[in-house]
């Protein structure tokens, strides 16, 4: 696709500047089987810092896509789950799974 195409207006531009960074993509592909606390995305990401999987939940969660449920406990216990909204983004990844198996198998061919 050429640049020129692009624009504020385009649907795919809107999908890739709410999702396009590699945590918020891997965020969004952990919370797609289920509520997750902060502690498990942050084992299943691995070398990311906290600091950086705060922003990045706070952004989706802003963006709409992803729900913050508090508990008043003591010490305080946060879950993540996506919204039906985010839940939406399912078929996207599976496209991209799909494509990227495909990809590895013709590599590994030649």
């Amino acid at each position: 696709m050429q640049e020129s195409h692009l624009s504020k207006n385009c649907p795919i531009e809107t999908t890739l500047n709410l999702i396009s960074n590699k945590w918020k993509f891997l965020i969004l592909w952990n919370l797609l089987s289920g509520t997750k606390r902060f502690g498990e995305l942050k084992k299943s990401l691995g070398s990311i810092s906290q600091k950086v999987l705060t922003q990045n939940l706070r952004e989706l969660e802003s963006a709409g896509i992803l729900n913050r449920h508090i508990y008043a406990e003591v010490p305080p216990r946060v879950e993540y789950s996506l919204t039906d909204l985010g839940k939406s983004l399912n078929n996207v990844f599976n496209v991209l799974k799909i494509w990227g198996q495909d990809y590895q198998q013709r590599i590994q061919k030649s």
